[in-house]
């Protein structure tokens, strides 16, 4: 995508350049280090952080000019065969801007994607046209797949984001034999992104693990305010709009540095802002309620489809903001609620459907969007 195409400098949800990405210097550099000297690395660290955003960067940095990259998100996916899905089609689509040759020989590797290629009649141009009923051997598949990295011209390079679903997957072993996979690659290194966090660390830490000690451990903390600030006050410029000192660091202060939705909200007061004007603290309030307003339908949705014990105790953490000692009697009285077990229940509940996050000793709602809507509603 164009620079010149992009009307709003606060990118949300995607990478276009270096120019609309801010900061991550340091991790960028070390991110970039990890693979120049051939270490796989476990990039943990919250969702909407900026994990995906980071590792799209230091694909585009001159360093990885001698690698081949490719990027697979399975975050929705169930079973191995979806991952193996996702895999292959992932490689085939970064194949696609090359010549047929590429094509040719990833297609006489990956004998078992074979079936699903068609071909345009009029220019000829082949295309991946397979589902997950394709895939009836996804062991085998896989093999062909890292068969193809290992024979391959170039160093690659495998981003794997959230890669803590598979801890998840109907079938058995799979750590196990993914690791066994991993371990043999030689011309092949994997960045292992995720975001449930004692997750990851469980699987890369423990000795009891298969992934245990198999690649270099590295977090994603916020973005300094003031590296931030700077970089919103440039965007502002750049566009022909100025923002005044403190709104930046306002918002920042408000989601905790989380980059996502720092963005979003950036990305609305700079919308509200004509070209030529100005954008102030007293304009914070209405684009946060903009932003809340669009996704409205969604939480009221996604309240109907929760238990009333735990809708009740996603309100109460909400409205305390991060809440702590959420079993103490305090706790209970100040917010109505029925009992220490119920709220246990109910919290362990909404931490698994990732609706709250812990801290530590502290719970909050993940969405902070959400978690200000119930605030106001409730």
């Amino acid at each position: 995508m164009k620079d010149s195409i992009q009307t709003n400098p606060f990118v949300v949800g995607r990478y276009i350049s270096d120019r609309y990405f801010c900061d991550r210097k340091e991790e960028t550099a070390l991110l970039l280090k990890h693979i120049e000297n051939g270490r796989n690395v476990a990039l943990i660290s919250p969702r909407r952080m900026g994990k995906t955003g980071l590792i799209n960067h230091c694909f585009g940095q001159t360093q990885l000019e001698g690698f081949h990259t490719f990027f697979v998100d399975i975050y929705a996916t169930t079973s191995l065969t979806e991952l193996v899905y996702l895999l292959g089609k992932a490689i085939y689509e970064e194949l696609r801007p090359k010549n047929r040759t590429w094509i040719d020989r990833f297609l006489r590797t990956v004998s078992s994607l074979r079936m699903g290629v068609r071909f345009d009649p009029t220019t000829g141009e082949p295309s991946l046209d397979i589902s997950l009923g394709d895939i009836q051997a996804p062991q085998t598949t896989l093999d062909e797949i890292f068969q193809y990295l290992e024979t391959a011209d170039r160093p690659c390079v495998v981003a794997i984001d959230e890669f803590q679903q598979i801890g998840n997957y109907a079938e058995n072993n799979v750590e196990a034999m993914l690791r066994t996979r991993i371990q043999q690659c030689r011309n092949t290194l994997f960045i292992f992104a995720g975001s449930r966090r004692h997750l990851m660390s469980n699987m890369f830490n423990s000795a009891a693990k298969p992934f245990y000690q198999s690649a270099v451990t590295m977090g994603l903390q916020p973005i300094a305010p003031d590296v931030y600030a700077a970089f919103a006050s440039k965007m502002f410029t750049d566009y022909g709009r100025t923002v005044k000192d403190g709104v930046a660091q306002n918002v920042h202060k408000r989601f905790d540095g989380c980059t996502w939705f720092v963005q979003m909200v950036m990305n609305e007061l700079f919308a509200m802002t004509p070209p030529g004007g100005s954008c102030g603290e007293d304009m914070v309030d209405t684009a946060l309620h903009n932003v809340i307003i669009s996704q409205e339908s969604t939480y009221k949705e996604l309240l109907t489809n929760i238990a009333p014990k735990q809708k009740l105790v996603l309100q109460a953490i909400a409205r305390e903001g991060m809440a702590r000692n959420i079993t103490s009697g305090a706790f209970i009285k100040k917010y109505s609620l029925t009992s220490a077990s119920s709220i246990q229940a109910a919290v362990k509940s909404l931490l698994k459907t990732e609706l709250v996050t812990q801290d530590g000793d502290a719970y909050r709602v993940y969405d902070y969007f959400l978690a200000y809507w119930l605030a106001y509603e409730y």
